[in-house]
Protein backbone atom coordinates (compact mmCIF):
# COMPACT_ATOMS: atom_id res chain seq x y z
CA UNK A 1 0.00 0.00 0.00
CA UNK A 2 1.71 3.54 -1.11
CA UNK A 3 2.15 5.90 2.24
CA UNK A 4 -0.25 8.35 2.45
CA UNK A 5 1.49 11.76 4.06
CA UNK A 6 -0.06 12.89 6.93
CA UNK A 7 -0.92 16.46 5.97
CA UNK A 8 -4.22 18.85 6.93
CA UNK A 9 -5.65 18.29 3.60
CA UNK A 10 -5.46 14.29 3.25
CA UNK A 11 -6.99 14.74 6.85
CA UNK A 12 -9.99 16.71 5.93
CA UNK A 13 -10.78 14.42 2.77
CA UNK A 14 -10.30 11.36 5.12
CA UNK A 15 -12.81 12.84 7.68
CA UNK A 16 -15.11 13.96 4.32
CA UNK A 17 -15.26 10.43 2.95
CA UNK A 18 -16.69 9.00 6.71
CA UNK A 19 -19.06 12.02 6.75
CA UNK A 20 -17.64 14.22 10.01
CA UNK A 21 -16.77 17.85 9.95
CA UNK A 22 -13.48 17.46 12.59
CA UNK A 23 -12.26 15.11 14.95
CA UNK A 24 -14.21 15.86 18.11
CA UNK A 25 -17.59 14.26 16.74
CA UNK A 26 -15.75 10.90 16.39
CA UNK A 27 -15.14 11.35 20.01
CA UNK A 28 -18.70 13.22 20.87
CA UNK A 29 -19.46 10.19 22.79
CA UNK A 30 -17.15 10.70 25.43
CA UNK A 31 -17.99 13.07 28.63
CA UNK A 32 -16.19 16.28 28.44
CA UNK A 33 -15.38 15.99 32.23
CA UNK A 34 -13.11 13.32 31.13
CA UNK A 35 -11.61 14.87 28.26
CA UNK A 36 -7.92 16.47 28.08
CA UNK A 37 -8.79 20.57 27.73
CA UNK A 38 -4.60 21.26 27.55
CA UNK A 39 -1.36 20.43 26.19
CA UNK A 40 0.60 17.05 27.68
CA UNK A 41 3.38 17.84 29.99
CA UNK A 42 5.57 16.02 28.00
CA UNK A 43 9.40 17.12 27.89
CA UNK A 44 10.94 18.42 24.69
CA UNK A 45 12.67 15.83 22.64
CA UNK A 46 15.50 13.93 24.42
CA UNK A 47 18.73 11.23 23.63
CA UNK A 48 18.59 8.15 24.18
CA UNK A 49 21.02 8.54 27.30
CA UNK A 50 19.10 11.96 28.54
CA UNK A 51 15.65 9.58 28.15
CA UNK A 52 17.30 6.46 30.27
CA UNK A 53 18.03 9.13 33.25
CA UNK A 54 15.04 10.94 32.80
CA UNK A 55 13.10 7.33 33.57
CA UNK A 56 15.41 6.31 35.96
CA UNK A 57 14.57 9.40 38.00
CA UNK A 58 10.63 8.93 37.86
CA UNK A 59 11.22 5.14 38.68
CA UNK A 60 13.24 6.03 42.19
CA UNK A 61 10.41 7.97 43.12
CA UNK A 62 8.49 4.87 44.01
CA UNK A 63 9.49 2.98 46.70
CA UNK A 64 9.64 -0.71 46.41
CA UNK A 65 8.39 -3.52 49.27
CA UNK A 66 12.57 -4.23 49.94
CA UNK A 67 12.97 -0.78 50.90
CA UNK A 68 9.58 -0.29 53.10
CA UNK A 69 7.87 -2.52 55.97
CA UNK A 70 4.58 -3.12 54.03
CA UNK A 71 1.32 -3.76 55.90
CA UNK A 72 -0.68 -3.12 53.42
CA UNK A 73 -3.56 -5.39 52.16
CA UNK A 74 -6.92 -4.96 51.11
CA UNK A 75 -6.41 -7.53 47.95
CA UNK A 76 -2.71 -7.32 47.33
CA UNK A 77 -0.51 -8.48 49.35
CA UNK A 78 3.69 -8.90 50.33
CA UNK A 79 4.13 -12.28 50.92
CA UNK A 80 7.42 -14.02 50.16
CA UNK A 81 8.50 -15.36 46.92
CA UNK A 82 11.12 -18.00 46.77
CA UNK A 83 14.14 -17.29 44.18
CA UNK A 84 13.03 -20.22 42.08
CA UNK A 85 10.29 -18.95 41.23
CA UNK A 86 11.54 -16.05 38.85
CA UNK A 87 14.36 -18.24 37.40
CA UNK A 88 11.71 -20.23 35.84
CA UNK A 89 9.58 -17.91 35.32
CA UNK A 90 12.09 -16.19 33.10
CA UNK A 91 13.07 -18.35 30.43
CA UNK A 92 12.75 -17.53 26.88
CA UNK A 93 10.23 -20.09 26.23
CA UNK A 94 7.91 -18.88 28.74
CA UNK A 95 7.93 -15.57 28.71
CA UNK A 96 7.98 -14.45 25.30
CA UNK A 97 4.94 -16.88 24.68
CA UNK A 98 2.13 -15.43 24.13
CA UNK A 99 -1.17 -17.60 23.90
CA UNK A 100 -1.30 -21.28 22.83
CA UNK A 101 -3.41 -21.01 19.58
CA UNK A 102 -1.34 -23.62 17.96
CA UNK A 103 -1.42 -26.76 20.33
CA UNK A 104 0.86 -29.14 18.80
CA UNK A 105 3.74 -26.64 19.54
CA UNK A 106 2.54 -25.28 22.54
CA UNK A 107 3.22 -28.16 24.90
CA UNK A 108 5.15 -26.42 27.64
CA UNK A 109 2.58 -23.51 27.91
CA UNK A 110 -0.05 -25.94 27.87
CA UNK A 111 1.30 -28.52 30.56
CA UNK A 112 2.07 -25.20 32.84
CA UNK A 113 -1.51 -24.05 32.22
CA UNK A 114 -2.33 -28.10 33.34
CA UNK A 115 -0.84 -27.87 36.60
CA UNK A 116 -1.60 -24.85 37.52
CA UNK A 117 -5.27 -26.03 36.94
CA UNK A 118 -4.55 -29.06 39.07
CA UNK A 119 -3.07 -27.28 41.63
CA UNK A 120 -5.88 -24.90 42.19
CA UNK A 121 -8.67 -27.88 41.93
CA UNK A 122 -6.81 -29.31 44.98
CA UNK A 123 -6.19 -26.08 46.93
CA UNK A 124 -10.25 -25.09 46.55
CA UNK A 125 -11.41 -28.53 46.83
CA UNK A 126 -13.27 -27.78 43.38
CA UNK A 127 -13.92 -30.21 40.41
CA UNK A 128 -12.30 -27.76 37.88
CA UNK A 129 -10.39 -24.76 37.20
CA UNK A 130 -10.03 -22.60 33.87
CA UNK A 131 -6.78 -21.26 32.51
CA UNK A 132 -7.57 -18.00 34.69
CA UNK A 133 -8.96 -14.69 34.58
CA UNK A 134 -7.54 -11.42 34.43
CA UNK A 135 -7.71 -10.38 38.40
CA UNK A 136 -9.81 -11.11 41.40
CA UNK A 137 -12.59 -8.60 40.30
CA UNK A 138 -13.00 -9.65 36.41
CA UNK A 139 -13.54 -13.17 38.18
CA UNK A 140 -16.29 -12.34 40.47
CA UNK A 141 -18.27 -10.54 37.42
CA UNK A 142 -17.91 -14.05 35.18
CA UNK A 143 -18.83 -16.06 38.30
CA UNK A 144 -22.06 -13.67 38.65
CA UNK A 145 -22.69 -14.05 34.35
CA UNK A 146 -21.77 -17.79 34.68
CA UNK A 147 -24.25 -18.08 37.16
CA UNK A 148 -26.84 -16.38 35.75
CA UNK A 149 -26.59 -18.50 32.54
CA UNK A 150 -26.81 -21.41 34.49
CA UNK A 151 -30.30 -21.11 35.85
CA UNK A 152 -31.48 -17.87 33.72
CA UNK A 153 -31.90 -15.93 37.34
CA UNK A 154 -31.52 -11.93 36.84
CA UNK A 155 -30.85 -10.82 40.72
CA UNK A 156 -27.54 -10.93 42.14
CA UNK A 157 -26.82 -10.67 46.29
CA UNK A 158 -23.26 -9.58 47.37
CA UNK A 159 -22.70 -9.02 50.70
CA UNK A 160 -21.52 -6.08 52.16
CA UNK A 161 -18.12 -7.24 53.14
CA UNK A 162 -17.31 -8.00 49.27
CA UNK A 163 -13.90 -6.13 48.25
CA UNK A 164 -15.48 -2.46 47.28
CA UNK A 165 -13.26 -2.67 44.00
CA UNK A 166 -15.02 -5.97 42.98
CA UNK A 167 -18.19 -4.68 43.24
CA UNK A 168 -17.29 -2.08 41.13
CA UNK A 169 -16.37 -4.33 38.03
CA UNK A 170 -19.48 -6.76 38.85
CA UNK A 171 -21.98 -3.89 39.30
CA UNK A 172 -20.19 -2.75 35.52
CA UNK A 173 -20.61 -6.17 33.88
CA UNK A 174 -23.76 -6.55 35.35
CA UNK A 175 -25.21 -3.37 33.88
CA UNK A 176 -25.14 -3.88 30.65
CA UNK A 177 -26.39 -7.51 30.65
CA UNK A 178 -29.78 -6.15 32.40
CA UNK A 179 -28.94 -7.86 36.08
CA UNK A 180 -29.77 -6.30 39.30
CA UNK A 181 -27.37 -6.64 41.95
CA UNK A 182 -28.66 -6.57 45.42
CA UNK A 183 -26.20 -5.70 48.90
CA UNK A 184 -26.83 -7.66 51.95
CA UNK A 185 -25.47 -5.63 55.07
CA UNK A 186 -23.28 -6.50 57.07
CA UNK A 187 -23.36 -6.22 60.60
CA UNK A 188 -20.00 -6.25 63.20
CA UNK A 189 -17.90 -6.61 59.72
CA UNK A 190 -19.90 -10.24 58.98
CA UNK A 191 -23.15 -11.09 56.80
CA UNK A 192 -26.00 -10.87 58.76
CA UNK A 193 -28.10 -14.13 57.92
CA UNK A 194 -31.76 -12.82 59.06
CA UNK A 195 -31.00 -10.31 56.35
CA UNK A 196 -29.77 -12.37 53.60
CA UNK A 197 -32.62 -14.81 53.97
CA UNK A 198 -34.69 -11.75 53.15
CA UNK A 199 -33.09 -10.39 50.29
CA UNK A 200 -33.54 -13.75 48.91
CA UNK A 201 -35.86 -14.54 46.54
CA UNK A 202 -37.02 -16.92 43.67
CA UNK A 203 -35.13 -14.50 41.70
CA UNK A 204 -31.73 -14.86 42.86
CA UNK A 205 -29.33 -16.61 40.69
CA UNK A 206 -26.46 -16.38 43.05
CA UNK A 207 -24.60 -15.40 46.34
CA UNK A 208 -21.06 -13.59 46.36
CA UNK A 209 -19.70 -14.11 49.43
CA UNK A 210 -15.98 -13.54 50.36
CA UNK A 211 -13.93 -15.23 53.45
CA UNK A 212 -11.95 -13.93 54.80
CA UNK A 213 -13.80 -10.67 53.65
CA UNK A 214 -12.46 -7.43 53.10
CA UNK A 215 -12.04 -6.34 56.50
CA UNK A 216 -10.27 -9.58 57.23
CA UNK A 217 -12.80 -11.40 58.71
CA UNK A 218 -14.00 -14.78 58.58
CA UNK A 219 -17.33 -15.42 57.58
CA UNK A 220 -19.86 -18.08 58.38
CA UNK A 221 -20.15 -19.65 54.90
CA UNK A 222 -21.44 -23.44 56.43
CA UNK A 223 -24.46 -21.00 57.56
CA UNK A 224 -24.86 -18.95 54.36
CA UNK A 225 -24.72 -21.56 52.11
CA UNK A 226 -27.58 -23.22 53.40
CA UNK A 227 -29.87 -20.40 53.40
CA UNK A 228 -28.31 -20.00 49.75
CA UNK A 229 -29.20 -23.16 48.69
CA UNK A 230 -32.43 -23.60 50.33
CA UNK A 231 -33.74 -20.47 48.45
CA UNK A 232 -32.35 -22.60 45.26
CA UNK A 233 -29.15 -20.48 44.39
CA UNK A 234 -25.64 -20.89 43.51
CA UNK A 235 -23.02 -20.01 45.81
CA UNK A 236 -20.02 -18.01 44.74
CA UNK A 237 -17.07 -17.90 47.36
CA UNK A 238 -14.10 -15.41 47.02
CA UNK A 239 -11.55 -16.79 48.98
CA UNK A 240 -8.21 -16.28 49.95
CA UNK A 241 -6.04 -18.99 48.72
CA UNK A 242 -3.00 -18.84 51.22
CA UNK A 243 -5.97 -19.02 53.74
CA UNK A 244 -7.30 -22.60 52.31
CA UNK A 245 -4.02 -23.79 54.35
CA UNK A 246 -5.77 -23.95 57.40
CA UNK A 247 -9.39 -22.93 56.87
CA UNK A 248 -12.13 -25.21 54.87
CA UNK A 249 -11.63 -25.26 51.40
CA UNK A 250 -14.78 -23.80 48.95
CA UNK A 251 -15.42 -27.68 48.05
CA UNK A 252 -16.10 -28.51 51.52
CA UNK A 253 -18.09 -25.45 51.94
CA UNK A 254 -20.07 -26.44 49.49
CA UNK A 255 -19.60 -23.26 46.93
CA UNK A 256 -21.26 -24.33 43.77
CA UNK A 257 -17.52 -21.66 41.84
CA UNK A 258 -14.98 -20.36 44.04
CA UNK A 259 -12.87 -17.66 42.71
CA UNK A 260 -10.61 -15.35 44.07
CA UNK A 261 -7.15 -13.33 43.62
CA UNK A 262 -3.94 -15.03 43.19
CA UNK A 263 -1.80 -12.67 43.39
CA UNK A 264 -0.17 -13.80 46.75
CA UNK A 265 0.86 -17.02 45.26
CA UNK A 266 4.30 -16.28 43.55
CA UNK A 267 3.64 -12.76 42.18
CA UNK A 268 4.65 -9.63 43.13
CA UNK A 269 2.39 -6.36 43.94
CA UNK A 270 4.28 -4.64 40.63
CA UNK A 271 2.76 -1.16 41.25
CA UNK A 272 -1.33 -2.99 41.58
CA UNK A 273 -0.66 -5.38 38.12
CA UNK A 274 -0.46 -7.32 36.61
CA UNK A 275 -2.62 -10.37 38.63
CA UNK A 276 -4.30 -13.14 38.14
CA UNK A 277 -7.66 -14.31 39.01
CA UNK A 278 -8.31 -18.14 39.55
CA UNK A 279 -11.74 -19.23 38.55
CA UNK A 280 -13.35 -23.06 40.10
CA UNK A 281 -16.62 -24.67 39.65
CA UNK A 282 -18.37 -27.69 40.24
CA UNK A 283 -17.75 -30.08 37.44
CA UNK A 284 -21.61 -29.97 35.90
CA UNK A 285 -20.88 -26.46 35.43
CA UNK A 286 -17.94 -27.19 33.47
CA UNK A 287 -19.55 -25.87 29.80
CA UNK A 288 -20.40 -22.58 31.22
CA UNK A 289 -16.77 -22.20 32.24
CA UNK A 290 -15.43 -18.35 30.68
CA UNK A 291 -12.08 -18.75 29.17
CA UNK A 292 -10.06 -21.73 28.25
CA UNK A 293 -9.96 -25.45 29.38
CA UNK A 294 -6.14 -27.14 29.38
CA UNK A 295 -6.70 -31.24 29.76
CA UNK A 296 -4.04 -33.92 29.49
CA UNK A 297 -4.71 -36.85 26.72
CA UNK A 298 -2.79 -39.07 24.41
CA UNK A 299 -1.58 -38.66 20.77
CA UNK A 300 -1.62 -41.93 18.51
CA UNK A 301 1.50 -43.02 19.47
CA UNK A 302 0.54 -43.39 23.09
CA UNK A 303 2.51 -40.43 24.04
CA UNK A 304 1.38 -38.05 26.45
CA UNK A 305 -0.31 -34.60 25.39
CA UNK A 306 -1.71 -31.42 25.70
CA UNK A 307 -4.71 -29.96 24.34
CA UNK A 308 -7.32 -27.11 24.81
CA UNK A 309 -10.22 -29.14 25.64
CA UNK A 310 -13.11 -26.04 26.04
CA UNK A 311 -12.18 -22.36 24.23
CA UNK A 312 -15.94 -20.87 25.19
CA UNK A 313 -14.77 -17.39 24.09
CA UNK A 314 -16.00 -15.29 20.83
CA UNK A 315 -12.80 -16.22 19.39
CA UNK A 316 -13.18 -20.03 18.92
CA UNK A 317 -17.10 -20.11 18.56
CA UNK A 318 -19.83 -18.62 17.40
CA UNK A 319 -20.48 -15.56 19.40
CA UNK A 320 -23.76 -15.97 20.65
CA UNK A 321 -22.81 -19.24 22.00
CA UNK A 322 -19.61 -18.15 23.84
CA UNK A 323 -19.64 -17.86 27.57
CA UNK A 324 -17.08 -14.98 28.21
CA UNK A 325 -15.12 -12.41 26.16
CA UNK A 326 -12.65 -12.98 28.21
CA UNK A 327 -9.64 -12.60 25.49
CA UNK A 328 -6.33 -13.99 26.89
CA UNK A 329 -5.12 -15.55 30.26
CA UNK A 330 -2.83 -13.91 32.44
CA UNK A 331 -0.31 -17.11 31.41
CA UNK A 332 2.57 -16.36 32.69
CA UNK A 333 1.19 -15.09 36.15
CA UNK A 334 -0.33 -18.36 36.39
CA UNK A 335 3.12 -19.96 36.17
CA UNK A 336 4.45 -18.31 39.00
CA UNK A 337 1.61 -19.97 40.70
CA UNK A 338 2.19 -22.68 39.64
CA UNK A 339 5.71 -22.74 40.69
CA UNK A 340 5.01 -21.48 43.62
CA UNK A 341 2.62 -23.92 44.96
CA UNK A 342 3.94 -27.08 44.04
CA UNK A 343 7.63 -25.31 46.32
CA UNK A 344 5.08 -24.89 48.80
CA UNK A 345 3.28 -28.33 48.41
CA UNK A 346 0.55 -28.47 51.10
CA UNK A 347 2.88 -28.25 54.04
CA UNK A 348 4.39 -25.06 52.94
CA UNK A 349 0.85 -23.22 52.40
CA UNK A 350 0.05 -24.65 55.74
CA UNK A 351 3.01 -23.43 56.99
CA UNK A 352 2.16 -19.49 55.21
CA UNK A 353 -0.67 -19.47 56.41
CA UNK A 354 -0.05 -20.37 60.02
CA UNK A 355 2.49 -17.59 60.37
CA UNK A 356 -0.04 -14.97 58.88
CA UNK A 357 -2.80 -16.15 61.82
CA UNK A 358 -0.06 -15.62 64.30
CA UNK A 359 2.06 -12.90 63.11
CA UNK A 360 -1.04 -11.09 62.90
CA UNK A 361 -2.70 -11.41 66.14
CA UNK A 362 0.67 -10.98 67.57
CA UNK A 363 0.83 -7.61 65.99
CA UNK A 364 -2.84 -7.17 67.16
CA UNK A 365 -2.25 -8.01 70.46
CA UNK A 366 0.67 -5.02 70.70
CA UNK A 367 -0.78 -2.22 68.87
CA UNK A 368 -4.09 -1.96 70.37
CA UNK A 369 -2.07 -1.52 73.90
CA UNK A 370 -1.23 1.65 72.64
CA UNK A 371 -3.84 4.62 73.85
CA UNK A 372 -6.81 5.05 71.53
CA UNK A 373 -5.99 2.46 69.19
CA UNK A 374 -8.48 -0.65 69.70
CA UNK A 375 -10.25 -3.61 67.01
CA UNK A 376 -12.84 -2.66 64.93
CA UNK A 377 -14.51 -6.22 64.96
CA UNK A 378 -14.44 -8.71 67.48
CA UNK A 379 -14.52 -11.59 65.04
CA UNK A 380 -12.20 -13.91 64.05
CA UNK A 381 -9.51 -12.78 61.55
CA UNK A 382 -6.75 -14.24 59.56
CA UNK A 383 -4.11 -11.85 58.35
CA UNK A 384 -6.12 -8.77 58.27
CA UNK A 385 -7.48 -6.65 60.68
CA UNK A 386 -9.24 -2.99 60.80
CA UNK A 387 -7.79 -0.87 63.98
CA UNK A 388 -9.72 2.20 64.94
CA UNK A 389 -7.61 4.71 65.57
CA UNK A 390 -7.87 8.46 67.80
CA UNK A 391 -6.63 10.18 64.46
CA UNK A 392 -7.13 9.89 61.42
CA UNK A 393 -6.06 6.99 59.36
CA UNK A 394 -4.69 9.30 56.57
CA UNK A 395 -2.64 11.73 58.53
CA UNK A 396 -1.16 7.92 60.14
CA UNK A 397 -0.22 6.43 56.60
CA UNK A 398 1.39 10.07 55.61
CA UNK A 399 3.54 10.68 58.52
CA UNK A 400 4.96 6.96 58.92
CA UNK A 401 5.47 7.05 55.55
CA UNK A 402 8.51 9.29 56.64
CA UNK A 403 9.62 6.48 59.23
CA UNK A 404 9.63 3.75 56.12
CA UNK A 405 6.73 2.19 57.29
CA UNK A 406 3.51 1.20 54.74
CA UNK A 407 0.81 1.54 57.89
CA UNK A 408 -1.96 0.46 55.76
CA UNK A 409 -4.96 1.43 53.99
CA UNK A 410 -7.47 4.29 54.90
CA UNK A 411 -10.86 2.55 54.75
CA UNK A 412 -12.48 5.80 54.46
CA UNK A 413 -11.43 6.15 50.93
CA UNK A 414 -14.33 3.07 50.18
CA UNK A 415 -16.92 4.18 52.98
CA UNK A 416 -16.94 7.11 54.57
CA UNK A 417 -18.57 5.62 57.18
CA UNK A 418 -15.53 4.18 58.36
CA UNK A 419 -13.47 7.38 59.31
CA UNK A 420 -10.45 6.46 61.26
CA UNK A 421 -10.37 2.95 60.49
CA UNK A 422 -7.11 1.63 59.31
CA UNK A 423 -6.73 -1.20 57.61
CA UNK A 424 -3.97 -3.80 58.75
CA UNK A 425 -2.26 -6.65 56.82
CA UNK A 426 0.58 -8.95 58.54
CA UNK A 427 1.76 -11.87 56.36
CA UNK A 428 4.98 -13.91 56.91
CA UNK A 429 7.59 -11.74 55.90
CA UNK A 430 6.96 -9.56 58.62
CA UNK A 431 9.34 -10.38 61.59
CA UNK A 432 8.75 -9.38 65.33
CA UNK A 433 11.23 -6.92 65.13
CA UNK A 434 9.32 -5.43 61.95
CA UNK A 435 5.90 -5.38 64.09
CA UNK A 436 7.11 -4.02 67.41
CA UNK A 437 9.33 -1.05 64.98
CA UNK A 438 5.83 -0.28 64.04
CA UNK A 439 4.45 -0.37 66.76
CA UNK A 440 6.76 2.11 68.90
CA UNK A 441 6.17 4.54 65.85
CA UNK A 442 2.80 4.66 66.12
CA UNK A 443 3.48 5.28 69.94
CA UNK A 444 5.15 7.90 69.26
CA UNK A 445 3.32 10.02 66.96
CA UNK A 446 0.40 9.58 68.72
Amino acid sequence: MDYIPNTDKNREEMLEKIGVKDFSQLIKGIPQSVLLKKDLKLPSPLSEMELVGLLKDLSQQNRSTDEVISFLGGGAYDHFIPSVVNHILMRSEFYTAYTPYQAEVSQGTLQSIYEFQSLICELTGMDVANASMYDGASAVAEAALMSHSTNSKNEIIITGSLHPAYKRVLETYCSGMGLKTITCPTENGLVEPSSLKSDLSSDTSCVIVQSPNFYGVIEDVAKIEELVHSAGALLIMVCDPISLGILKSPGELGADIAIGEGQGMGNPISLGGPFLGFFTAKKEMVRRLPGRLIAATRDSKGQRGFVMTLQTREQHIRREKATSNICTNEALCTLASAVYLSLMGKKGIKEVARLCVQKAHYALEELTKINGFKLKYRAPFFKEFILETPVPAGEIINRLLDKNILAGVDLSRFDPGLKDSLLICVTEKRTKKEIDYFVSQLKSLV
